[in-house]
């Protein structure tokens, strides 16, 4: 391992070293090679999703154009996760430059938080397209969209932009070795040895922010579509309404329940074992980006005749 200095020194000189999974030093290759399926699933998948609503304009429709959107951010979280973890797991590049690692920070929570807010989205149509059927399109239309879309992308970002701001007040007085395979942003502020009370408070306040509202609004979306579905006279129309929502339902799971363990045992699970936390916070970055275009794929069917079909355009 790299000789690492213990004087004090202030940001932006350090180099940070990223351990990788701590504690699973032997099956780290093994890790590795399930983050690289990951990845490549992420990949093709979301790309896949990309263009095929980009060349079908039967699908430029908002429950498509929001899966749009929440693939091109699966593209941008994944790529900011998975080359520098698979890099520190395989050829031992743990070295990351201050820099680097606050750009990484960022885009991880940044595109974390915009996906939350493309799923608070998604449960929108969802109750338009169940509730108010017949003015889908009219509430829902193009200019609609693309306002959500930016507003969802603005919330992310100045949200986030303060994280690698409040990080360059710190001082480091210790070996600055991230027991991480990323440079995730509670990580780096438990390595300060100067006051990190407001960046704790900030970290805290930014996801109880996100989180919270954003699945207060999904529940209480879901909500009032159980309330109209329960209307509906005959079980074979409940189930076709309750169908709709299932490939959104198993996104919201595959995304939040993940995200909300690592956050909580970050501050509170102290007798969580570490390696099982630092491996369930880097598949979470990558499982939600690997499994939704599979998860719509499977579940929606336009997406599904398109690829069992090909690419043709008629």
């Amino acid at each position: 391992m790299m000789s690492l200095s213990n004087s004090s020194w202030r940001l932006p000189q350090p180099t940070f070293f990223l351990v990788g999974i701590p504690g699973l030093e032997e099956s780290q290759h093994w890790i590795a090679l399930l983050l690289g399926v990951l990845y490549f699933l992420a990949l093709a998948g979301n790309v896949t999703i990309l263009f095929i609503v980009w060349i079908d304009s039967s699908l430029h429709q908002p429950m498509y154009l929001f899966l749009a959107m929440l693939a091109a951010i699966d593209l941008v979280l994944a790529s900011s996760t998975a080359p520098k973890a698979l890099a520190v797991l395989l050829i031992h590049a743990h070295e990351i430059g201050y820099i680097f690692c606050l750009v990484q920070m960022f885009f991880i929570h940044a595109f974390s938080s915009m996906e939350s807010g493309v799923l608070v989205a998604m449960a929108l149509d969802r109750y338009v397209a169940i509730c108010h059927p017949l003015h889908h399109s009219t509430i829902l239309h193009p200019g609609v969209i693309g306002r959500i879309g930016m507003a969802v992308l603005v919330r992310g970002l100045l949200l986030l932009i303060p994280f690698p701001v409040l990080l360059q007040n710190l001082i480091f007085c210790q070996a600055t070795v991230i027991s991480h395979a990323y440079c995730e942003h509670m990580a780096v502020v438990k390595l300060a040895c100067s006051e990190t009370t407001v960046n704790r408070a900030y970290g805290l306040a930014v996801a109880l922010l996100v989180v919270g509202l954003d699945v207060l609004a999904i529940g209480i979306s879901y909500a009032l579509i159980l309330q109209a579905v329960l209307k509906v006279p005959g079980v074979e129309a409940r189930l076709k309404a309750f169908s709709t929502c299932g490939s959104h339902v198993c996104v919201i799971l595959v995304f939040y329940v993940p995200g909300m363990f690592s956050f909580l045992t970050h501050r509170f699970g102290h007798h969580v074992p570490h390696h099982v936390h630092v491996l369930l916070a880097t598949l979470y970055l990558l499982v939600p980006p690997a499994l939704n275009p599979i998860v719509y794929g499977v579940k929606t069917r336009q997406i599904r005749q398109r690829v069992l079909r090909g690419f043709n355009v008629k």
